[in-house]
């Protein structure tokens, strides 16, 4: 009981000197030049991906970001011929019951970045969130919602909350796609 004591004292030291980061600070930090890199290809704001990718996959630690590396929680959809993942989500059967939904699936967390900048410049339903500000994120977080990204009311909220306690703002730039 001692040992475990001391063993937590230790460890919230470390944490609270930075010496050991948390792992939702090592998945931002880590997946950082993927979202720069995505902005600069599609006009995404960094902080609103980073934000979308961190609440989508539970900081990396759900199930579809380790074994689909799906970071978005992209559902497959007609046209999708790539690779699927089936996991029970929120599809539902005729009757009412649970069934496994279809995720797209990806070799790489770089892949899943990628595709979902394709997934909202591709879809006509998306087009106005391309109007704004890429230094706008809480109207980028809330019109993700208006669009029709999540059914979670309180989407556009998260996003702002992870934006905010992360600072992710700071890494937002108004640059011109391709650039």
């Amino acid at each position: 009981m001692v040992h475990r004591f001391y063993y937590l004292l230790l460890a919230s030291l470390f944490l609270s000197f930075g010496i050991i980061e948390d792992a939702q600070v090592v998945y931002i930090k880590s997946h950082l030049p993927l979202a720069i890199k995505e902005q600069k290809r599609s006009g995404i704001p960094v902080s609103i991906k980073l934000a979308q990718a961190f609440i989508e996959s539970n900081g990396g630690k759900s199930v579809l970001a380790n074994r689909a590396n799906n970071h978005f929680g992209i559902k497959c959809k007609s046209y999708w011929t790539g690779p699927r993942y089936f996991y029970t989500d929120d599809d539902r059967d005729a009757d009412g019951n649970l069934i496994p939904s279809c995720f797209r699936m990806y070799d790489s967390a770089s892949d899943s970045f990628e595709d979902h900048s394709n997934f909202l410049m591709q879809s006509d339903r998306y087009n106005e969130l391309f109007t704004y500000e890429q230094t706008d994120y809480k109207k980028w977080a809330y019109g993700l919602l208006k669009c029709g990204y999540a059914t979670d009311s309180r989407y556009a909220n998260k996003i702002i909350e992870v934006i905010e306690k992360y600072a992710l703002h700071q890494y937002d730039t108004e640059i011109s796609p391709g650039k």
